[in-house]
């Protein structure tokens, strides 16, 4: 039920904006006879391109799938930007023309070619600076006194979304960033991929790479809400819960990947002296369930006179944790929006949708992540690498 509706919204939207771009590339004088010839085989273009992310979802599990939902990412990210902008520039020099009473003919007309240009520039832009991680830094104090250390670095990731977008260079770049931290720890808020094992094209390499990233006391990783074999279209999940599973597959590649997988689990890290609690994903368990331990029974029993950090995916339940005595939390899953607008509308809708922030008296920080969802594209956010430089007891 779920896929039918959001086909019909798609179906939707894509028919509104052809219908507003056939008009508004009637109303343009530069593009003239050119484009009254050429409207048939635009118009093929257009269904074709609109029909490719609806194979992506729809299509049983197999390379023409896979393929499908990689170049449809690219065409959403495209399609975003432009109809946005093509929408916009029609309504505003129709307003225009209508109050200074000339002829929105040719003005109007040029607001096809502005957010045609605007788009392919902006999904190239995006999509190359998406594979450009970088490192982002943090100073965080502790109040609890660890004895005999004063500090640790904790090199925090999240969101890889390793799926059919994903660049293994770009992978490796992000472990040579990592090594280059001399991290104590490295760990892994979740969303290693983007809801299929499969469409990964040579995971062995993914999984080489990521296991050589150095860390004097491990690698340690949560799920997310992703990491489930399900069906997504246009990024919305199409499968229920119930049927939302993590794979053997994907259990393979997190050790061959030198993982530690954390499911409401607890180790302690700095010889014995610092706890790390990391969380089943309270969206999607990876059973077909959503069921985790709250946060009074997964810190039920931690020793809380040593510093209690805890990993989750999703930046959710602050308060909860804080009042079970956890001293930071690590989270991702927001990717600080990882599209323009949407870094202006995650801090809406999380108290903390990015960044470091104290709240209940307990450090939280939530990181941009590294990879994409959707659209291979990062605009105005950065795909990041978070360093955290830790002191107790100032």
């Amino acid at each position: 039920m779920p896929g039918i509706i959001f086909l019909v919204i798609y179906v939707l939207l894509q028919t509104g904006i052809s219908i507003v771009t056939e008009n508004v590339i009637k109303r343009n004088t530069v593009v003239g006879e050119i484009g009254r010839k050429t409207r048939i085989l635009r118009i093929i273009i257009y269904v074709v391109l609109a029909l490719i992310p609806v194979l992506g979802a729809f299509l049983p599990g197999c390379k023409f799938k896979y393929l499908c939902m990689g170049i449809g990412n690219v065409w959403l990210g495209f399609f975003m930007y432009y109809s946005g902008l093509v929408l916009f520039l029609a309504l505003i020099t129709f307003i225009i023309c209508k109050i200074r009473k000339d002829d929105e003919r040719k003005l109007i007309g040029h607001a096809f070619i502005v957010a045609f240009i605007f788009g392919l520039i902006i999904t190239c832009y995006g999509l190359i600076h998406a594979q450009q991680p970088k490192e982002v830094d943090y100073s965080i104090n502790l109040e609890k006194k660890v004895e005999g250390i004063e500090n640790m670095k904790v090199v925090l990731l999240g969101d890889l979304h390793l799926s059919v977008n994903s660049n293994v260079k770009a992978t490796e770049k992000m472990v040579d960033i990592v090594n280059s931290c001399n991290a104590d720890v490295v760990v892994i808020a979740g969303d290693i991929f983007t809801s299929t094992y499969a469409g990964l094209s040579h995971p062995e390499k993914y999984a080489e790479a990521l296991s050589k990233m150095k860390a004097k006391y491990g690698v340690y990783v949560v799920a997310g809400n992703h990491d489930v074999e399900e069906n997504l279209f246009g990024g919305f999940s199409i499968s229920p819960v119930s049927e939302a599973f993590r794979t053997g597959d994907m259990d393979k590649f997190f050790e061959m990947a030198g993982f530690n997988m954390l499911y409401d689990d607890t180790v302690t890290i700095l010889d014995g002296k610092v706890n790390l609690v990391g969380r089943i994903d309270g969206e999607k368990a990876g059973d077909g369930t959503r069921n985790r331990m709250s946060a009074g029974e997964v810190l039920k029993g931690v020793d809380k006179t040593k510093p209690v950090i805890v990993l989750q995916h999703e930046p959710i339940e602050f308060k909860d944790l804080s009042d079970n005595g956890a001293d930071l939390v690590l989270c991702g899953h927001t990717h600080n929006g990882q599209l323009f607008p949407g870094n202006f509308v995650v801090p809406f809708f999380n108290e903390n949708g990015y960044g470091v922030k104290n709240l209940y008296g307990m450090e939280t920080v939530v990181t941009a992540g590294v990879g994409y969802y959707g659209p291979p594209m990062r605009i105005g956010t950065d795909s990041e690498v978070t360093l955290l430089n830790i002191s107790f007891g100032e």
